[in-house]
């Protein structure tokens, strides 16, 4: 075969595959927003209190954004909180406490026992609703949801 007629086989290769993913984004409904080259994009602390639950009880973001979620406990009692959804459909960064980071192949809930921060870097990748909560403390104020869209 000549090497121009392979040339232009290869082009013709390289422009229908280009087509056919352009038509697939487009008609997909799947996009991802973000630059994930930057730092993260902080998201308003949630703190805990023993008299009145969670400070926040809802939190809008995007999938494919880079996010840094603060926790921020009182350290009058002990809380595990679980937000095994979220955890589950967002790619887990990094959890850093007092300056040291841990870089977990997954989560499903963690624990905060003194007063202080836990800082969770985290992607979303799945649209949806994940709720996060303190079990049987519920009623007391101690649940919220991330929307995702």
């Amino acid at each position: 075969m000549p090497v121009k007629q392979l040339n232009k086989m290869t082009f013709l290769r390289w422009a229908a595959l280009s087509v056919i993913l352009v038509f697939c984004a487009s008609i997909g409904g799947v996009s991802a927003e973000g630059n994930l080259a930057r730092r993260a994009e902080r998201l308003p602390p949630l703190s805990i209190d023993a008299a009145d639950g969670f400070s926040r009880t809802s939190y809008q973001i995007e999938t494919g954004k880079f996010y840094r979620w603060r926790i921020v406990s009182d350290g009058r009692d002990e809380y595990k909180i679980l937000a095994p959804d979220l955890f589950k459909n967002s790619w887990i960064d990094r959890i850093s406490i007092d300056d040291k980071s841990v870089k977990p192949a997954g989560l499903h809930a963690f624990e905060i026992d003194d007063e202080g921060e836990i800082d969770i870097f985290f992607i979303p990748i799945r649209p949806g609703t994940y709720e996060y909560y303190v079990p049987n403390l519920r009623s007391q104020g101690f649940s919220g949801a991330f929307e995702i869209k």
